[in-house]
This record gives structure tokens, sequence and C-alpha cells, in this order.
């Protein structure tokens, strides 16, 4: 074996091993993401400021180990991230730089939305703040943050949503998956995008259009559980790549 091919095998290789963590990304930032924003809307639930304040305050710990989840979510995009440039980098490699730096906007900005939450529990489970404030105040803060942490959110989604744009094409333009479904991740990419400036433009509209993750969701689930059983089809790359025309000789 030439020094060359070794060095494709390698190559091969690793884009496997990544494809397959990426995988198991996918759906473990689905499951981290999922537990931690159930748990604590189950804990908040509805009502007045006094009455979502003793909630929290008897399950204080719970929603901490909620909002842990959901950190836990924002940091593993870091990984990723990293997991799908190195299975795509030999496909366009300043493409998949890209679009890496942008789920690194969107972890960033996530990590920042975290501290509003943090903010928030903190004014709902301390009696200082409520008897220093009063609950018309504390109210108006907790609001406040919950803006902020809308904000952030969206704006996170909208990093997230130009990244999978990008990965998805990477990954239509190499036929490492099968093309129906990296076509469907980029228009289920598209729709986050024009959802979260929607609900940034439309605020009011926020729990109606928060429908459209959806498609991104059954678009997650099937690309994570194909890159675990199957990783990537390097080997189509190579033919599309290194095909050539036959030349009829006269």
């Amino acid at each position: 074996m030439t020094q060359i091919g070794i060095e494709d095998s390698s190559t091969e290789r690793t884009q496997r091993i990544y494809a397959r963590v990426a995988g198991c990304l996918f759906l473990w930032l689905i499951i981290t993401g999922l537990a931690g924003a159930l748990t604590i809307s189950h804990i908040v639930g509805s009502g007045t400021f006094a009455e979502t304040a003793k909630r929290v305050v008897a399950s204080e710990r719970l929603y901490r180990v909620a909002l842990a989840s959901e950190l836990i979510e924002t940091l593993s995009t870091l990984l990723l991230a990293f997991a799908l440039y190195v299975t795509l980098k030999p496909v366009d490699k300043l493409l998949a730089q890209i679009a890496m730096y942008w789920r690194l906007g969107e972890t960033s900005i996530g990590g920042v939305g975290m501290i509003f939450g943090f903010v928030k529990l903190r004014l709902f489970s301390s009696p200082q703040s409520i008897g220093a404030l009063g609950a018309d105040q504390s109210q108006a803060l907790v609001d406040l943050t919950r803006t902020a942490g809308f904000a952030a959110y969206n704006i996170a989604a909208i990093f997230f949503s130009i990244g999978s744009i990008l990965f998805f094409y990477l990954f239509f333009k190499s036929r490492y998956i099968p093309r129906i479904m990296s076509a469907f991740g980029v228009f289920s990419s598209v729709v986050v995008t024009v959802m979260c400036f929607a609900s940034l433009i439309f605020p009011e509209h926020a729990a109606t259009l928060q429908y459209g993750w959806a498609p991104m969701a059954i678009a997650e689930v099937t690309t994570g559980l194909w890159l675990m059983l199957f990783a990537v089809k390097t080997q189509a790359r190579g033919d599309q790549q290194f095909a050539r025309p036959a030349v009829i000789r006269g």
C-alpha cells in the first residue's frame, strides 16, 4: 500500500469515528435540552409570582439540575461542532470552518442565556430579594430576565440554524449520507432561521412559531441515528471526485 493510500485510509477512519461521535451528540443534545426545558416548565407552571416562587423553592434542587442539564447541552454543542468539522473538512475545509464558527457563536450566546436562567432562579428562591424589593418589583425583574433569556435563545438559535444549513449542505454535496436526508436538514434549518427572526419581530406569536422546530427535530434525530449506525460513506465521495469521462481515441 502506498503512502497516499495509507493516509487516505487513516483520514476515512478518522471521519467515520467523528461521524459516529457527531451522531451520538445530535441525540445527546436533544435529550439534555428537552429534559432541562420540560422540567423547568413543569416546576414554574403558571400563577402569581408568590405561587411560582413557592413551587420553585420547594423544588429548587431539581430546578438547578434542570438548568445544569441545559448547560450541558450548551457545552456539548462545542463537541458537536468540532466532530462535524472533522467529518466534513475533506469536502470543503473553509466552509466547514465557517459552519463550526457559527455553532461556536451559538454556544457563546447560549451561555449568556444560561446566566439569565440562574438569575431568575435567584429571584424566585431568595427571601432577601423578595423582602427588599417586594413581590411586584421581583416580578418585574423576573419578566426582564425572561425577556433577555428569550432574546438570547432566539439569537443563539439563529447562529445554530446558519451553521446547520452549512453542515447539511456539505453532507448534501458529499453524499456521505442519503441526499434526501441532508436536503431535508437544509430545509429544516432554513425554517428555524425564519422562525427565530419571526419570534423576535412578533414575540406575541412566539408560542405558535415554536412548532417550526418540529422538522429540525426530525432531521437531527434521523441524521443522528444514521451517523451512529452507518457513519459516513466516504467511498461515494471518492468515486465522485476521481471519476473521469472515458476518452475515445481514434
